[in-house]
């Protein structure tokens, strides 16, 4: 039985990996996961400079998922290069960066400064407000999207994945963009924004008023613009959104998705990704499927 996937021309021994921001950089779950286990690993979103993120409160729980206005907290490439990269690389897993910034200078930074580093791919997360652009989100824009997936492809060395907004009318207008712009895989979807209001407190919940939802709700949306967008491209896709289980994955890689991410999961089951690797092996041990790779979009 072969779990083995080829991405964007990088080789991974499982099509499962992490989602941005739900797994801190693997340190935090070393302790309940076997990070050699997994496809790779995707580090929390990393910028030129530390962002300190937005006031709290900033996460709080939704009907089937969660809402989260982090704002992108992080320490920075500086202490990433130092500190976390030097710990994944201690695993027999492979490693993507997830790359935030707000200007397309700061996204070209940080491209550069990975250049010659262990990272073996870049996921750019364009749902970042362009700062130039009076706060519209790269994402959320053909042209820029597709401006910023060029510039980025001029420094970086590693294959670069380009990860899609589902705040948009037409995902497949937005895959088919940043392809143009030389993106190595796409993936999708990022969080769909959101509001809470704390009808005791007469306020919102989050300080932030709009916060990402994530988690099982959102799987329905995913699943369709995962379709959607890889048949409007010839580049690899990383499905994500609400992610739980084996069936969950199924659906995704059957969408058309090469591999999965599994992110709000992780937060309530920390060995999510594990139980999905024995779980997908399972399906394809009884239904005599012996390539993972039969399954990547089999429904048309």
């Amino acid at each position: 039985m072969n779990l083995s996937v080829n991405f964007a021309g990088i080789e991974m021994k499982n099509p499962v990996t992490t989602a941005s921001g739900t797994f801190g950089s693997g340190a935090e779950y070393k302790d309940y996961v076997d990070l050699n286990k997994l496809g790779a690993v995707t580090t929390k979103g990393v910028s030129s400079v530390p962002w300190q993120g937005n006031p709290v409160p900033r996460i709080c729980e939704t009907y089937g998922g969660m809402l989260n206005a982090i704002g992108l907290q992080n320490p920075g490439i500086d202490l990433f290069i130092e500190r976390d990269l030097p710990f994944l690389k201690q695993y027999d897993t492979r490693i993507i960066v997830n790359v935030c910034g707000r200007t397309v200078e700061e996204y070209e930074e940080v491209a550069e400064r990975l250049a010659n580093t262990d990272a073996d791919m870049l996921e750019i997360n364009i749902s970042c407000p362009n700062v130039e652009a009076g706060g519209i989100a790269f994402g959320q824009d053909p042209e820029l999207a597709r401006q910023v997936t060029d510039r980025i492809k001029q420094h970086a060395k590693q294959p670069v994945i380009m990860k899609l907004s589902p705040n948009v009318t037409n995902i497949a207008e937005m895959a088919k963009a940043v392809e143009a712009g030389g993106a190595d895989a796409i993936s999708l979807i990022n969080t769909i924004t959101g509001m809470k209001i704390d009808i005791n407190k007469r306020t919102f919940a989050l300080a932030n008023k709009t916060g990402g939802l994530s988690g099982p709700a959102i799987k329905p949306v995913a699943v369709r613009m995962v379709y959607e967008a890889a048949h409007a491209v010839n580049i690899p896709v990383l499905g994500m959104g609400g992610i739980r289980d084996a069936e969950d994955a199924l659906e995704f890689i059957m969408a058309g998705a090469t591999m999965v991410a599994v992110g709000t999961a992780n937060f309530n089951n920390p060995v999510a990704t594990e139980e999905i690797i024995e779980g997908i092996a399972g399906f394809m041990e009884k239904n005599g499927v012996k390539n993972i790779n039969e399954l990547t979009g089999c429904v048309d």
